[in-house]
């Protein structure tokens, strides 16, 4: 199976491990037994901008559908795992067109949100057993649609999420409430989503939502050692078998979830409030940016 020439993520193919990385310029497959992906956008923290979502959700698509794989792996390239919406970059945060009427203004919101929902979905659907491997701090986006819904999460000790939601006026995204609540209980879930406080690689592995924590020197290499040890010991097609019955009573109510979010998030917009805080982080940004420029 081969995949196209991506320029936002990495796709290797390691063994049974398929890996997916937000990470540098698109290295060589090699045909193993692994498939990982890579968030490959390091410069901007590998924030979700440019060909991200949709080349991981054709990435996630096609490891779906690859022949020997057993583990998806999704990680990132750099010091990040994920920062988030990409403020500088994104159409959803700009300044709103005016529009005919409130209909069509939330038709419009809602076409914005249609990729997140589609990763999301595309996770929840992922036949093979999905890990997600969190290199570095996972923020806003990064820190909340996918440890809900992974089959496993492994964390480096640099690591750490943070949810800054009800700051930029904006609710839990792509049903992470839920998702939060059914991995670590609904009273941790708040405490995380609704206070957006950094929760670190050890809080996370105490709490529940992380399973496993490498040191970040090597963290990736120290992930693909620990599955290839299990595929040693354990019958792949039963491994994926196990995850389809965890799965099965959980995959309605979590997309009912996720329709939920877009509603929420969509009528958040409509009112006006994440722009307006929006605007006032892009601000701060740039003045930070000037800052670093005036000492250089």
């Amino acid at each position: 199976m081969s995949f196209p020439t991506y320029t936002d993520i990495i796709v290797e193919i390691k063994g049974q491990i398929g890996i997916i990385k937000v990470a540098t310029p698109l290295l060589p497959l090699s045909e193993h037994l692994t498939n990982h992906s890579k968030f490959n956008r390091p410069k901007s923290l590998n924030s979700m901008g440019g060909h991200m979502l949709p080349e991981t959700i054709d990435a996630l698509r096609r490891l779906n559908e690859h022949p020997t794989t057993i583990f998806t792996v999704l990680t990132g390239e750099g010091r990040f795992f994920c920062a988030g919406a990409d403020v500088k970059g994104s159409a959803l945060l700009q300044s709103a067109p005016t529009y005919a009427n409130d209909g069509e203004k939330k038709i419009a919101f809602l076409a914005q949100l249609i990729p997140g929902m589609e990763i999301v979905r595309t996770i929840i659907d992922h036949r093979k057993v999905f890990v997600l491997a969190l290199n570095g701090p996972g923020v806003g986006a990064g820190g909340a649609w996918y440890q809900g819904i992974s089959d496993m999460v492994f964390a480096s000790r640099s690591a750490y999420i943070q949810t800054p939601f009800s700051a930029l006026g904006l609710v839990p995204e792509n049903g992470s409430a839920i998702a939060f609540a059914q991995s670590i209980g609904t009273q941790r879930a708040n405490d995380i989503l609704m206070f957006g406080r950094k929760v670190g690689a050890e809080e996370l592995e105490r709490i529940g939502m992380v399973n496993r924590i490498f040191p970040t020197e090597g963290f990736l290499d120290h992930v693909l050692e620990f599955l290839c040890e299990r595929l040693e010991e354990a019958d792949g097609k039963s491994l994926m078998e196990m995850k389809r019955l965890q799965n099965r009573c959980t995959r309605d109510q979590r997309m009912l979830a996720v329709y939920d979010a877009m509603d929420a998030l969509t009528e958040r917009f409509m009112e006006g409030a994440p722009l307006k805080r929006f605007e006032a982080k892009r601000i701060e940004l740039a003045a930070k940016g000037k800052n670093r420029t005036s000492k250089i």
